[in-house]
């Protein structure tokens, strides 16, 4: 009985617990479902949908017990999570089975999962916790070093694998939570002349793998044709294009399904073509409530630690989307970064369900309250 009693959220508690956040992930969700089944039941039924609805479901209770513990109770547990993940994707790197020439995936049994979203979270919580532990701020040279390292060692260790597009969503929340901590723009110019030198020399000496650099150059000759490196893209702009402003309609599209992977990173075109413009609209409105609800929640939040956790959330989420949508249109190069609670995959479900989970505690202990 006390165990179950741990778990139950205080009324007090649940009277700043955030519905909107939540509906609009749930709804999110459920059009991913629909658009995840209008792909793939052909092939397989309805077991790719009722697989996604179970991760759903999971994602949903692994978020109600994150809201049953204060998340300043949690931090005591960040470097535990942290270096357990480094340790895993470490292994993973020099140990996994290469699938689709990254050893992005651990496998275990029928499932696989990739390790690269955890540490992202890690990676999060980590950053957040190391910055309000920090007295003299984020420009003290020792305290940017600290942080510069604590970055670095996952933001390496996913680039070996190579995922290149998880790489640059680490980095992207790993700036958006310097900018918050108001880290000076010179220290923040010099580090972008660094990464652009780095990338000038792997490029140059040819460190970046050969697909990944015609990825690259797809992006920046998208005339190369249907049958070279901008296959994907090509059919992805069409499937996207033929569904106008309202769409072929629900199960009538037929382009999406000639764009490889249509039911993971490139579930958009499918959004595009059977749902058009308006449908799309709609999806990037969900998005956009979503992004203002967890700005808000930072803004709101009692601590630094808060408030950093919730900035690192909505830079990766809004990052993901940005790059995710930008290379099905072809205005980012190919990366195998899912669409946040729309792709099919439990890694990416659970690890932003567990981020939202974090984003709803904080904003449900913004205040202090008297029990």
């Amino acid at each position: 009985m006390t165990f179950l009693k741990n778990l139950k959220i205080n009324d007090k508690l649940i009277k700043d617990l955030d519905f909107t956040l939540i509906i609009t992930i749930i709804l999110i969700v459920i059009f991913g479902i629909l658009n995840i089944y209008s792909t793939t039941y052909k092939q397989s039924g309805i077991k790719t949908a009722k697989i996604q609805s179970i991760w759903l479901i999971l994602g949903l209770v692994v978020m109600y017990f994150i809201l049953t513990i204060d998340y300043k109770v949690l931090s005591n547990y960040v470097k535990a999570f942290y270096w357990t993940w480094i340790v895993i994707i470490t292994c993973n790197d020099f140990l996994g089975r290469a699938v689709k020439g990254a050893k992005a995936m651990v496998q275990l049994g029928e499932r696989t999962f990739a390790p690269a979203e955890f540490v992202k979270l890690a990676l999060i919580f980590m950053l957040a916790k190391k910055i309000d532990e920090m007295e003299e701020g984020v420009n003290n040279p020792k305290n940017l070093l600290i942080l510069a390292v604590y970055s670095i060692i996952p933001i390496v260790l996913i680039l070996a694998q190579p995922a290149l597009g998880m790489a640059i969503v680490s980095f992207a929340l790993t700036v958006g939570i310097l900018y918050i901590s108001k880290i000076r723009l010179k220290i923040f110019g010099w580090g972008i002349l660094a990464i652009v030198i780095f990338t000038f020399i792997a490029w140059s000496a040819n460190i970046i793998p050969a697909y990944q650099r015609n990825r690259v150059m797809g992006l920046l000759n998208p005339d190369s044709g249907t049958q070279g490196i901008n296959m994907q893209v090509t059919y992805s702009k069409i499937a996207i294009g033929s569904g106008g402003l309202l769409g072929k309609g629900y199960l009538k599209g037929s382009m999406n399904t000639s764009v490889p992977e249509h039911q993971t990173d490139f579930i958009f075109c499918t959004v595009g073509e059977e749902w058009g413009l308006a449908g799309s609209a709609f999806l990037l409105l969900l998005y956009g409530i979503v992004i203002w609800r967890i700005i808000y929640i930072a803004k709101n939040s009692k601590d630094q630690f808060g408030c950093l956790i919730c900035v690192g959330i909505v830079s990766a989420f809004l990052f993901s989307i940005l790059q995710n949508i930008g290379m099905t249109i072809g205005f980012m190069p190919v990366s195998g970064i899912a669409l946040p609670f729309m792709s099919y995959g439990g890694s990416s479900m659970l690890t932003y369900f567990m981020g939202m989970g974090f984003v709803l505690n904080v904003g449900m202990r913004r205040r202090l309250i008297n029990f």
